[in-house]
């Protein structure tokens, strides 16, 4: 496929397609260009890679998915979305709405034009379904429309939330049945169990935001009122599952090198060997998120980020991962190697990737003994004293005496990640161990040059610039998700104990013990929140889901769907200490992002009674 996205893209772009317009852009919406109408009728799959590189922009977007949650700050003035200040004339916010509707309009076009009983049909209502998937959940009810826009019609009133979710489960439900889709793929193409996993995720939603009501935001408390879909929920997760045991270990599966892998279900492609332009604007930049700035990356031979670094770990996050829980080091670059530098003190060309960062995934046990160690970083559980002791039994990992000058990093150090301070042990340039040192969690992430950072997305190929350079696959959908999926359904349908089997074959794969009941669940956040919290059997889970699909751009939907975005703040954030933030001046609840401004605007069937609840 991933040769193909980029003929396709070539053809597309040589011809006007008018009728795949923003959205929001009336004065766009003309009658289709003939030409483009006629080559695409003849041609109806040159299509088909223009949609799945419009769904690409979701698969890569983080304010919306991954800010206003527990998981993460954003170093910045201010938090960004985190604040709730958000505005209906908001660019971001506009931006999302406005690509959702293309992504869904150019899916429409493959229905269109290959025929919505076609495989290429099935295949873009598949995408059709995951475009408004993500669209309910930033923005609840929204127009439906099904049909390839080739007018300038400005009529779209906005959908009953019911009607979209019984419509997308019907048609999505109609595509399964079928069977025109392979049963499984893991090369980016739908498959039959990935139309399992988008069902299983929107009758989810869907009983979640149909047969639940809040009882009290601030408590995350509910009253459910149905359970049908949290039924059918965990069905269709049992078959995007799909037999698949979790053996594989936690890293293997996030390898650079293991992508396509047995786990994959449904996934976003990039290709560099065929990308026909600068490979270095091509990719995508996720390697180069979920971190902190620690210089210039042409000079210390570190990944670098822009803006200072961004969505670092919260102090939730710091405490999240149990002793023992692989999906820590699976998760996060814990060992930096340091770079040698020429005589003009840069890197040398011709090193990257076999020294510094990349070092991890390109050498050898044996050459990586020899390098001398950049960062070392622990889980928040370390004692000082089982920090030395693995630090010990590391070669090489100091700097040599007269080398100091020679590195990147010139201050290299081991740092036990913790809360409310940071543990720091200074590789001294005599091949010792100095004195630790402590200084305020706050302080050591806030700024540049600290905190850990996200491996799960490292291309062992990437350049060491900050550009589109990095061309891993990104999964959407993938097996152990469906797991926690499972347990979810299985929990609000009043089935305990299949909820709890699901969550412990999660957590038996990352070694990090089953659980012999919800209640034995012991969080090690416990104690540092803002407000008190009481661990339910809805938060094992979410913290499971935090563990499992860290940086994955899942959170923000997991605490909006479960109704705990509220009281998740509420406790995490550094932000909010008050509901009052979270709210309008009426005192309601900033659950949803607002409706584009211009949306209303121009939309002839929406009037600012059409707004979300708290704008």
């Amino acid at each position: 496929m991933k040769l193909i996205n980029y003929i396709g893209l070539a053809a597309i772009a040589t011809m006007s397609l008018t009728s795949c317009s923003d959205f929001l852009d009336a004065d766009n919406k003309s009658t289709a260009n003939d030409d483009a109408d006629a080559y695409l009728t003849a041609h109806p799959e040159s299509l088909r890679p223009v949609a799945f590189d419009a769904f690409k922009y979701f698969a890569t977007h983080l304010e919306l998915h991954e800010e206003a949650t527990d998981l993460y700050f954003v170093t910045a003035a201010a938090d960004g979305y985190g604040d709730f200040q958000v505005t209906a004339e908001d660019g971001t916010v506009t931006d999302y709405y406005k690509k959702s509707y293309k992504a869904i309009d150019y899916a429409n076009g493959m229905v269109h034009y290959g025929g919505a009983d076609t495989k290429l049909g099935h295949e873009g209502r598949f995408l059709r379904g995951l475009g408004y998937y993500h669209l309910v959940q930033q923005f609840g009810s929204v127009p439906y429309v099904t049909e390839y826009i080739q007018s300038s019609t400005r009529d779209y009133p906005r959908e009953d939330l019911g009607v979209i979710y019984s419509s997308l489960i019907a048609d999505l439900t109609e595509v399964y049945n079928a069977k025109l889709l392979p049963a499984v793929d893991h090369e980016g193409n739908p498959s039959l169990q990935a139309v399992a996993a988008l069902l299983a995720k929107l009758e989810l939603s869907a009983a979640w935001d149909l047969d639940t009501q809040v009882a009290d935001a601030a408590a995350g408390t509910y009253t459910v009122t149905g359970r049908d879909h949290f039924v059918e929920a965990a069905k269709w997760a049992e078959l995007a599952i799909n037999g698949v045991k979790l053996t594989m270990p936690f890293e293997q599966k996030w390898s650079p090198f293991n992508e396509g892998n047995a786990e994959e279900i449904f996934s976003m492609q990039y290709d560099r060997a065929g990308f026909p332009g600068d490979v270095a604007t091509g990719g995508h930049s996720m390697m180069n998120q979920y971190m902190s700035y620690y210089g210039n990356c042409q000079i210390i031979g570190q990944k670098g980020t822009g803006s200072g670094g961004k969505h670092r770990m919260s102090y939730k996050a710091l405490r999240l991962f149990d002793r023992d829980d692989e999906r820590f080091n699976g998760t996060f670059m814990t060992t930096y190697y340091n770079c040698p530098l020429d005589a003009s003190g840069n890197v040398p060309s011709d090193v990257w990737g076999k020294d510094g960062y990349l070092a991890y995934f390109n050498c050898t046990d044996a050459e990586k003994a020899e390098k001398r160690i950049a960062f070392q970083f622990f889980p928040w559980y370390y004692t000082e004293s089982e920090a030395r002791e693995a630090l010990a039994a590391i070669p090489g990992k100091t700097i040599k005496p007269g080398e100091k000058e020679k590195f990147g990093i010139i201050n290299p150090q081991a740092v036990i990640l913790d809360y409310p301070s940071v543990t720091i042990i200074p590789f001294e340039e005599n091949g010792t161990l100095g004195n630790a040192d402590s200084q305020s969690t706050k302080d050591f992430i806030s700024p540049a040059y600290g905190g850990v950072c996200v491996k799960k997305y490292d291309d062992a190929e990437a350049d060491n610039v900050i550009k589109e350079n990095d061309y891993r696959d990104i999964p959407v959908f993938h097996v152990s998700d469906m797991y926690l999926v499972a347990a979810e359904a299985y929990l609000m349908a009043g089935n305990e104990g299949q909820a709890l089997a699901k969550v412990n074959d999660v957590r038996n794969r990352a070694k990090a013990g089953a659980l012999s009941s919800f209640g034995a669940y012991e969080a090690g956040y416990v104690g540092i929140t803002n407000v008190p919290f009481t661990v339910t059997p809805l938060d094992v889970i979410l913290d499971e889901r935090g563990r499992e699909l860290y940086a994955e751009r899942t959170r923000y939907e997991d605490l909006r769907r479960t109704k705990q975005l509220i009281r998740y703040n509420l406790a995490f954030s550094r932000v909010i200490s008050s509901p009052s933030q979270m709210q309008n001046p009426k005192g309601e609840y900033k659950w949803l992002r607002p409706i584009p401004a211009n949306e209303i605007n121009f939309n002839t069937s929406m009037t600012l009674e059409d707004q979300n609840p708290g704008y």
